[in-house]
């Protein structure tokens, strides 16, 4: 049996049964970790020798009764934009190279309260700007289904740990569709939750108004769990929002028949790969058979989502950005003779160049003579595609489309071309625009073998529908196979 095969729910099973250990565990992903890494790249830093040690104590806790619950020694993998007390937290910046967290993340707390295992910090673009995972300081992370691919990103450490199997889960975090791209592009599982659902006290900021911590696994019950363990509110949060608990995994086996799936045909245009078209033709076809009704729908609005996205991320990120100056705990330049040479040196030796192109972009947005011109117009549209968005779910459950437009590409054939790369994004900005809660699932493959991922959107706090549908599919293929 090679445990790290095996999903969450499985571990949890061995675990109870005592058929494994928590030691046997921990050891088998960081075996795993061992022989892949060198190749994929998807950490900055490893826990190895801690992992293994918390593995022996919280199993000698275990066999004395001094410790219970359903997620003990379960190993995990954080995104490096997420803080951990004692742990290098960089965001895979030059700029945070050395910065070690004071505090824990407040879905830190909540993994730390399970006695999870941290197997360590992975990779991602700077600051969580980019979709490829190219734009680290630190190193380009490789898709584990082709080396010579992207993973995607800004979470491509996250998703491609969990893909190659180095870890059974992570944590990721999504501005613009960071958790579900890079889902889709390495074949796992990838889940967004409604804006102000997972606290993000202790996420490194880029966008704030867009950013939201979720979960990335191997299958749709291994997310419901993890999002069970991180959602709920918090105080130290002022947009987390305050709702009643649920249990996101009690939704799964419910019958979908007669559900209302909306295919909106804006998102089956130009620009959508043909083998991607045809996974999700398939996957609607899948639908009917389980017997949801699937109407075509216009969201004509969508198609402005990516322009409103850009100027609102990178007017954010300009503000979010201006921390980092050299002064406290970021990168200091050494040979800056008078302050306002420590900020430009500083800063311009400290920030990668997409980080450098989203502030600039973001201050001119934001100056005087273009803030109406720009900023208050894509705010303004922002309100558009929400009240689009809340137009169409009067009259379905669910709104289906691809994750991305395309397969995972190769390394370097977009990193020259922004513009190229950020059109990537078409699919997922205005999720994140209108504040929803959306899930990447696997629904295929190209004829590369590369996977294609199947976008499900729900409307705000409706993660127990998106959550039951794409459960519904993968049980439903997995009965195929």
């Amino acid at each position: 049996m090679d445990i790290t095969e095996l999903t969450v729910h499985e571990l949890q099973e061995k675990l109870k049964s005592k058929e494994l250990t928590i030691p046997q565990i921990t050891k088998a992903y960081v075996d795993k970790i061992n022989e892949k890494e060198k190749d994929v790249q998807a950490f900055i830093t490893i826990l190895s020798e801690e992992a293994e040690k918390q593995a022996e104590e919280l199993q000698n806790k275990v066999e004395k009764g001094e410790v219970e619950g359903d997620f003990v020694g379960i190993p995990i993998g954080i995104k490096d934009n997420i803080c951990t007390k004692g742990i290098k937290t960089t965001c895979a910046s030059k700029m945070l190279e050395n910065f070690v967290s004071p505090y824990d993340a407040t879905v830190m707390k909540k993994v730390n309260a399970e006695n999870m295992i941290d197997l360590g910090k992975l990779n991602m673009d700077e600051f969580a700007m980019g979709g490829s995972t190219e734009y680290s300081y630190f190193k380009k992370t490789r898709n584990p289904w082709n080396l010579n691919k992207v993973p995607g990103g800004s979470s491509g450490g996250s998703a491609a740990a969990v893909a190659a199997k180095m870890v059974p889960w992570a944590l990721g975090s999504d501005t613009g569709g960071s958790i579900r791209q890079p889902a889709s592009f390495c074949g796992v599982v990838g889940l967004k939750p409604t804006y102000g659902l997972v606290s993000r006290f202790g996420l490194v900021a880029f966008a704030s108004s867009l950013d939201q911590i979720g979960p990335i696994t191997k299958d749709v019950r291994d997310s419901a769990m993890l999002l069970n363990i991180i959602a709920g509110h918090d105080e130290m949060d002022s947009t987390s929002v305050d709702r009643e608990k649920v249990d996101y995994t009690k939704c799964l086996e419910k019958d979908i028949k007669g559900l209302k799936i909306a295919v909106p045909k804006e998102f089956f245009g130009e620009g959508i790969n043909e083998e991607v078209k045809e996974s999700l033709e398939k996957a609607i076809e899948k639908y009917k058979e389980l017997g949801a009704e699937i109407h075509e729908i216009s969201l004509d609005i969508a198609q402005y989502s990516l322009a409103s996205y850009y100027i609102i991320a990178c007017a954010e990120a300009s503000s979010n950005l201006g921390r980092f100056d050299g002064i406290r705990y970021t990168y200091r330049a050494k040979d800056a003779k008078n302050l306002k040479e420590i900020y430009k040196k500083s800063r311009s030796e400290g920030f990668g160049p997409e980080v450098k192109r989203r502030i600039i972009l973001g201050t001119y947005v934001l100056s005087s003579g273009y803030y109406d011109a720009y900023y208050k117009k894509a705010q303004k549209v922002r309100t558009l595609v929400m009240n689009e968005f809340n137009k169409a779910f009067e009259n379905c459950d669910v709104i289906l489309t691809p994750t991305s437009p395309t397969v995972a590409f190769d390394i370097g054939s977009k990193s020259n071309n922004p513009l190229e790369m950020y059109l990537a994004d078409i699919c997922t900005v205005s999720v994140n625009i209108a504040g929803l809660p959306a899930i990447s699932v696997p629904c295929g493959c190209d004829k590369e073998g590369l996977p294609i991922g199947m976008q499900l959107i729900g409307n705000k706090f409706k993660e127990e529908t998106i959550l039951n549908v794409a459960y519904q599919f993968e049980q439903a293929n997995r009965d195929r196979d």
